[in-house]
Formats: structure tokens, sequence, C-alpha cells
């Protein structure tokens, strides 16, 4: 006989989000495993994680993050969405690399920059690029300079923003410390952290986090938060996960022990930045 699927409506689903994002009250918690336990937070403001994480935490102060930041524990890098993230430095390392593929085909077929090119036409460039980027952190019109003078007659601008796209980058500071000024400049993962990208983290892994976050969610809701598509992770997952439907009838998928309040749990009013992944992790929430 069949198991009877749960249906979950949208005040459900809304409660078991709150409550995994630590918006139903603030926890005790240090940064770098709130950083890990939200798979890391949008940072293309790099104060947004500042007020995100003062919704979350007891206590929070500024100076926690800054000291992450400026000691390199984390570190500021493109991820999901082809979007920033601050994450911690474990998690960069491990998380670039699954994601670089869909920065290299942002670049190649989304972008107004890569329209034909191609990889084999940005293998020299990425060469200079490297080498460039690793000698110190730099704009993105700096390095368009520095490139035009070893790519006479190209698009410079075009190259840059391929290197920067295509290669394995994060944001140096000042910009991500708390009240810092500085201009957006970006260097290797090599050259910031000492050491390159690796190994990955599995799908399998990157799904299961992102389900204790956003959950319970459904291969679509994955897509959206991370611009991957991993419907053949939820299915080998399958017999770990917990089913359930909306009231759609879409099919949603859940760790067994995740938290799901009850639906009339009276939740505070929270303070969220710009671009939280609160608001963008799921396709129609």
């Amino acid at each position: 006989m069949a198991q009877k699927v749960g249906v979950l409506d949208r005040r459900a689903l809304n409660r078991a989000l709150l409550a995994r994002q630590l918006l139903f009250e603030r926890r005790k918690a240090s940064v770098p495993a709130t950083l890990e336990r939200l798979v890391g937070m949008q940072a293309q403001a790099p104060n947004l994680p500042y007020v995100g994480l003062w919704s979350r935490l007891v206590d929070f102060r500024p100076e926690q993050l800054s000291r992450l930041v400026e000691t390199k524990r984390a570190v500021r890098t493109t991820l999901m969405r082809n979007t920033i993230h601050l994450v911690t430095t474990r998690d960069a390392l491990q998380l670039k690399p699954l994601f670089q593929p869909l920065h290299e085909r942002g670049y190649l077929k989304g972008s107004p920059w890569g329209r034909g090119q191609t990889l084999a036409d940005m293998t020299a460039v990425l060469e200079a690029g490297r080498e460039l980027m690793y000698e110190r952190a730099r704009t993105v019109a700096e390095l368009a300079r520095l490139l035009a003078q070893r790519f006479p007659g190209q698009d410079a601008e075009a190259l840059a923003y391929g290197v920067r796209y295509m290669l394995p980058m994060v944001f140096a500071t000042p910009r991500g410390i708390w009240n810092a000024r500085g201009p957006v400049t970006l260097t290797t993962v090599e050259a910031w952290l000492g050491r390159s990208t690796g190994p990955p983290i599995s799908s399998d892994e990157l799904v299961l986090r992102y389900l204790a976050a956003f959950g319970p969610a459904s291969p679509a809701d994955f897509r959206a938060w991370s611009g991957l598509s991993q419907r053949e992770a939820f299915e080998r997952l399958r017999t770990r996960l917990k089913v359930f439907r909306d009231e759609r009838g879409t099919e949603l998928f859940d760790l067994p022990k995740a938290p799901r309040p009850d639906p009339d749990t009276t939740v505070p009013v929270r303070l969220l930045p710009d671009y939280d992944n609160i608001l963008l992790a799921h396709a129609d929430r």
C-alpha cells in the first residue's frame, strides 16, 4: 500500500523556512557555523551579511565577521546564481569547483562580453589573467588596461570579464570589512588563500545542505537558489528524504528530522537585508 504523502500549505512552508533560517528567535551560535548552516550569505553589497547575521544571532557584533574576513577565514566570491556570496574559506574551496562551470557558461553564453568567444579562444587570455591577478588584487578596469597591452585589437574589457568569471577568484579586502572603504578588487583563490580549490563537495551533499537551510523544497527550488540542475541527485537521495506535496501538487523533499513547526506559530518581525537568500531560494515563494 502506497504511503500517504502529507500536504504542506504556504504557511507551513513559511514556518519551516523561518525556523531553519534562525528567524524564529536569535540563536547563540558562532559566525562560521552560521555561515555554513546557511550555505553562505548573499553579499553583492559587502555590508549585507552583517545585517543578516544581526537578525539571526544573539549579541552579534560587526567585528566578529570583520575579523573572519581580515584573517581570510571567510571570503566573498561568486557562487550560486553567478552572484557574490560570503562563505567560510572551507566552503569557498569546496563549493567553487562545483560552480565554476556555471560561471564559465554564464560568461560564454549569457553575457554580452563573451559573445563569439570560445573556451579555446580564451586559453591565452586566462593564462595572462591568472598571472596578473596572482601578482596582486586588481580592479576589472585595471586588468583590462593590462590585457589591452598583451592582446592589442581585442575588446580588453570583454577579456577582463572573461578572466573575472572563468578563473576562481575572490574579492579582496578592505571591502567586506565593516565600515571599510575601497575599490572592488579581485585576486585568485591561490594568491589569497595560499591553495587551490577542491576537492569539491558532492552534488548530493549540496542538496542535503540546501534542504537543511531552505527545505522542504523541490528540484526546481534548488535550481532557483543555485543555478544548477540536480534532479538526479534528488532522485538518488529519495529513500533518505521525506516527501511532501504543496497545495498545487508539487513534490517537495525534506530531511526527515528537520524542523517543521506548527503553521500557527507566531513569529516576530525581522529585518532582512536586500538579496537575503531567504527571498531568492525558491522558484515560487
